[in-house]
């Protein structure tokens, strides 16, 4: 992991229990808190991804989009993705033709199953769009698609 990370000891769970140090020693490493700053600036930033700690299928992580930005049509092979929007309106598109369109934003979410085509964009030509994503692998699988949207997609939710 590149940011730096805080580990939390789990002592206050046992505070005043008379617990023994290796007792509470068992709970050190259970929590890890990942700062904003060593996130800040980065167009896409990893927070977990859980290699070597056991857990091998959650990549979670944030990005930022840039004005006007759009990630282009792709998909994410066989991992389901899910995003919460932290800061900014987005459109989000998908499809086979990117023919299916819902603007979202602040302290919404958006779930794309696997293989489902989509695309991203920052609606604002000023201000960034800011991403927590959930991601349900921890490869960094894209894939890039090369098809014509459609011209007016059909506006859902």
């Amino acid at each position: 992991m590149n940011s730096r990370a805080f580990r939390l000891a789990g002592r206050w769970r046992n505070a005043g229990r008379g617990a023994s140090i290796s007792g509470m020693d068992k709970w050190r490493n259970g929590v890890t808190v990942v700062r904003a700053a060593s996130l800040a600036g980065k167009g896409r930033a990893t927070a977990f991804d859980f290699a070597g700690t056991g857990g091998q299928k959650t990549w979670v992580g944030t990005v930022t989009m840039q004005p006007s930005a759009n990630t282009g049509m792709h998909h994410h092979q066989r991992h389901e993705v899910a995003i919460y929007v932290v800061r900014g309106k987005s459109e989000i598109r998908w499809g086979e033709r990117l023919e299916f369109a819902a603007v979202i934003g602040p302290g919404d979410f958006a779930y794309f199953a696997p293989f489902v085509p989509h695309q991203e964009r920052n609606l604002s030509d000023h201000e960034t769009v800011e991403f927590l994503v959930v991601r349900s692998g921890n490869e960094a699988f894209v894939t890039r698609l090369e098809v014509a949207p459609v011209e007016r997609p059909e506006t859902v939710f």
